[in-house]
């Protein structure tokens, strides 16, 4: 008995079985040329999964192994394809029960993407991609090089990646799938809800305006603290401030225009397939009008978005106040 190999397989179950937050998930991506592969792999890397592309299947024990237990990993997502090594394809069951046994049944899941012949001839044909067994295939018995036509090389795919489809947990199809729909039927089959981050950023237009916000709301035409040399050390979140601003109901009403414009609209983009929404709330240097503001959307927003909604304050000036 290995005794070091059953110390490493009993950390490996703590860590999963420790993990209060995420459940430990370690997906294996495979699936034809042109299917779609490389889009479920992004899908997954916006859901929160660590994605790695291309990885040879020999290698995706010891992968799996250094990103949960050396770095606390979650969820992972492996992607290989016909680039791998032939004998990697060969031995697949050998490595999958690898995985299976370290991490548990529940933990891994093999997805395997697909399309049909005619929507992958078409994909090829209007992206003019070459097949990757189009330049060359290598016959390990004959030590020669084969050369393809693409739907042959299509059919010689299916051959070669039999020993993955086979152990497939989940299979998709692609062929009459648009990028939503297929996000859509992945997040199903994984059993993985839409999660949507809005982030509240308070900045100075004197410092440059955000260039990646999704909506911009300058406040620079409310009572400025930064007059009061009393208050000009302060920020937005200090109560002094709020205290000044509770003497200005024009505070109170811009703020209630935007909490409405938000409310109403935000909850749209769980529809939409969106995964960050950035609403950046400007004032001169982004210390006390915008920082107030922002820090109180955030509070009232958190209390009233649908599940599944998460409202986050940055202030993007802190390092200067």
């Amino acid at each position: 008995m290995d005794v070091s190999q059953d110390k490493s397989n009993d950390q490996t179950k703590q860590v999963a079985d420790s993990s209060s937050i995420d459940k430990l998930s370690i997906l294996v991506v495979s699936g034809r040329s042109g299917s779609g592969k490389t889009s479920v792999l992004n899908i997954l890397e916006d859901l929160g999964y660590y994605s790695i592309d291309n990885l040879p299947l020999s290698l995706l024990p010891n992968a799996a192994h250094k990103l949960v237990n050396e770095s606390g990993i979650c969820r992972i997502a492996l992607g290989v394809d016909i680039r791998t090594p032939r004998a990697d394809l060969s031995n697949f069951a050998e490595t999958y029960e690898t995985l299976r046994d370290t991490y548990g049944k529940h933990a891994v899941k093999v997805v395997y993407v697909t399309a049909q012949e005619s929507t992958l001839i078409a994909r090829f044909n209007a992206t003019r991609r070459v097949h990757p067994l189009m330049s060359q295939d290598i016959d390990s018995d004959n030590a020669r090089h084969i050369a393809f036509n693409l739907p042959a090389a299509i059919k010689r795919e299916v051959e070669l990646l039999e020993p993955i489809a086979g152990h497939a947990d989940i299979k998709i199809d692609t062929s009459s799938l648009n990028i939503h729909q297929l996000k859509d039927s992945l997040r199903e089959h994984i059993g993985m809800e839409n999660q949507i981050v809005i982030n509240l950023l308070s900045f100075g237009f004197k410092y440059g305006s955000p260039i990646d916000a999704d909506f911009v709301f300058d406040v620079r035409i409310l009572p400025n603290p930064h007059w009061n040399p009393e208050l000009r050390a302060s920020t937005g979140l200090d109560n002094e401030v709020a205290t000044f601003f509770a003497d200005y109901p024009e505070v109170a009403e811009m703020t209630d225009d935007i909490d409405k414009f938000l409310s109403r609209w935000l909850p749209e983009f769980l529809h939409n397939n969106r995964h960050t929404v950035t609403v950046a709330i400007g004032c001169t240097g982004g210390k006390h009008r915008s920082v107030f503001i922002t820090d109180t959307l955030q509070r009232r927003l958190a209390a009233t978005v649908p599940q599944g909604v998460k409202v986050l304050a940055k202030h993007r000036e802190k390092s200067r106040w």
